[in-house]
């Protein structure tokens, strides 16, 4: 699958989707300091799900109707955040392609996928 890691994900999540053979382009290696609509038109333009911690994108979605590919927004504690990188492999690897032009949150014991 194709990602846009946001520049809030950790370098993990990164390491982790390449790991497991995802294309990820990341926005701290190739367009540092671009603004949030800007990220999100990038991953729209380019068909990448867009990895991020930022919950910014959320109002960019559903406020703004902002067209884009999917959204995976990641909510853990900072005493959880060691869990992050193995609970996204999963989720990508469970649900794939389900994944696209859906809005999902990833917390502690919860997965939301929304339409969006």
């Amino acid at each position: 699958m194709l990602f846009l890691a946001d520049e809030s994900c950790d370098a993990c999540m990164i390491r982790i989707l390449r790991a497991d053979g995802h294309d990820v382009m990341a926005v701290s290696e190739e367009h540092r300091g671009a603004g949030d609509s800007t990220v999100l038109k990038l991953a729209a333009d380019t068909s990448r799900l867009l990895v991020t911690e930022d919950k910014d994108f959320g109002q960019l979605v559903f406020a703004s109707c902002h067209d884009h590919s999917g959204v995976i927004l990641l909510r853990y504690p900072f005493p959880l955040r060691h869990h992050i990188a193995a609970r996204l492999s999963s989720l990508v690897k469970d649900r794939g392609e389900t994944l696209r032009h859906s809005f999902t949150v990833i917390e502690p014991g919860r997965i939301r996928i929304l339409p969006a």
